[in-house]
């Protein structure tokens, strides 16, 4: 079986945190998405672009 680098009680921390946190856990992950997108799958400006225009008109966060 692989090794694993982190400590059980260091894995039992992270999922406790993650069970109490879940709207911090999901904002997490789903800005590491929109990174991952950006930087790795986006082939176009265009794209890109696209979302950005879509975070100005439907963001309610956003803030001009």
């Amino acid at each position: 079986m692989k090794e694993l680098k982190t400590s059980e009680a260091q894995r039992r921390a992270t999922r406790k945190w993650e069970q109490n946190n879940p709207e911090a856990k999901r904002y997490s992950r789903n800005k590491g998405n929109a990174r991952t997108f950006a930087r790795k799958y986006a082939k176009t400006l265009e794209e890109v672009e696209e979302l950005v225009e879509i975070f100005k008109k439907e963001n309610p966060n956003f803030k001009k």
